[in-house]
C-alpha cells in the first residue's frame, strides 16, 4: 500500500491540489503553479483528459470506440483512432512479456464471476470453461494500415481494467508537460506519475506501508520523472471453503488469482507500471520477481497472502 507526502510551497510557486471522482475511483493531482488560479486551471486541463481517455476507452459506455470492437467481435473490423489503436497494440506486447497473465480479453470473466458481494456460490466449472474459451489476446487481429480491430471470436471483449487509469495519468501528465507546468504529482485510484520536484526542491516521496505495522509507514521511496501503480486483493473478493478469492481475474485459469495481497511496480509510465501490477498479481510470486529482474529501468514490492513481503532487487527500502 502506498501514500504520497508533499513538504510546503516557496515564494515563487505554490502548491495547488484538488481531487474528483472518476473512472470508478479517486483522482487526485498536485501542481506547481506560479499561482494559484493558474494552478487550478492546470488541474481542469488534466480532468478534461482524464474525462476524454475514459469516454475513448470505457467498455460501459455504448458509445465508446471500446464498445464498438466489442459489439462487432466475431463479425467485422472496427475502425478506431489511432490513439486506441496504439493502446490496444501495447496490450498485446505486455501479454506477449507476461505470457497472457496480463489479457485485455479477459472481460467475458465478468459475466460470472460478480466479485461485488453479491455472489452467493461459486460458478460451475463448465460455466468457467465456456467462458474461458473467449480469452486470448492472440485472437485480436490489428490491421495498421486500415487501423481497424477485430475480435476474432464471437462473445469476446475487450476491457482496460487494468492499463486504462495508467494509460490516462500518463495523458493528463504529457498535456501538463506540454503546457510547461512545472512539476506535479498525479495519482488515480493507486496509479501514480510525477515529474520535477515539490516546491522546496525536494523529490516525491510515496510511502511504504509495512503490513506488519497495520498500515504504519515503514520507508519511503523517492520518484523522480516516474512513476508507481498498486494492484491490491484488499477490494472486492469472495470466501468459499475458507478460501478468499480476490477480484482480480487470471484470464489463463478463469479463476481469481490468489497467493498475492498486493503488487507495486516502479517503472518510468504509469500505463506500464499499471499492466506489470495486474500481471504479477496473476503470475505470482516467483514468476513475478523472475520477469521484473529481467527488465530494465523497473522494480516491484510484492506482499504475499502472509503479509510477508518481497522486493526486485532494485528496490532500497530505507
Amino acid at each position: 500500500m502506498l501514500t504520497c507526502y508533499m513538504y510546503g510551497q516557496d515564494e515563487k510557486y505554490v502548491t495547488v491540489k484538488k481531487s474528483y471522482e472518476v473512472m470508478g475511483g479517486d483522482f487526485d493531482i498536485t501542481v506547481i503553479s506560479e499561482d494559484e488560479e493558474l494552478g487550478f486551471i492546470y488541474i481542469q486541463e488534466a480532468l478534461a483528459e482524464v474525462q476524454r481517455i475514459e469516454k475513448l476507452i470505457s467498455s460501459w459506455d455504448e458509445n465508446s470506440e471500446t464498445s464498438l470492437i466489442n459489439r462487432n467481435a466475431g463479425i467485422k473490423p472496427v475502425p478506431v483512432s489511432w490513439e486506441l489503436f496504439k493502446l490496444i497494440e501495447r496490450s498485446i506486447q505486455i501479454s506477449e512479456i507476461t505470457n497472457g497473465a496480463f489479457d485485455i480479453t479477459f472481460t467475458a470473466l465478468n459475466d460470472i464471476w460478480k466479485l461485488d458481494g453479491s455472489m452467493e456460490a461459486m460458478p460451475a466449472k463448465n460455466d468457467v470453461e465456456v467462458h474461458k474459451s473467449k480469452i486470448g489476446y492472440k485472437n485480436i487481429i490489428l490491421n495498421s494500415k486500415d487501423q481497424t480491430v477485430y475480435l476474432s471470436k464471437k462473445g469476446m471483449r475487450i476491457s482496460f481494467g487494468g492499463i486504462g487509469k495508467g494509460f490516462a495519468a500518463d495523458k493528463a501528465k504529457a498535456l501538463l508537460v506540454s503546457n510547461e507546468v512545472k512539476a506535479g504529482i498525479i495519482n488515480i485510484d493507486g496509479d501514480i506519475t510525477t515529474w520535477g520536484t515539490k516546491v522546496t526542491g525536494d523529490k516525491w516521496l510515496i510511502g511504504v506501508v509495512n503490513p506488519d505495522l497495520k498500515g504504519g509507514i515503514s520507508s519511503w521511496i523517492p520518484i523522480l520523472e516516474s512513476s508507481v501503480a498498486t494492484t491490491g486483493g484488499d477490494g472486492n473478493f469472495i470466501i468459499s471453503e475458507n478460501k478468499k478469492y480476490t477480484h482480480i481475474l487470471n484470464p489463463k485459469t478463469g479463476y481469481p488469482a490468489t497467493g498475492i495481497n498486493s503488487v507495486s511496480v516502479f517503472a518510468k509510465s504509469a500505463e506500464l507500471s499499471d499492466a506489470l501490477a495486474t500481471a504479477i498479481f496473476v503470475m505470482g510470486l516467483d514468476h513475478g520477481l523472475a520477469l521484473i529482474n529481467q527488465l530494465g529501468d523497473t522494480e516491484v514490492i510484492i506482499v504475499d497472502s502472509t503479509n510477508k513481503m518481497y522486493k526486485s532487487n532494485g528496490v532500497l527500502l530505507k
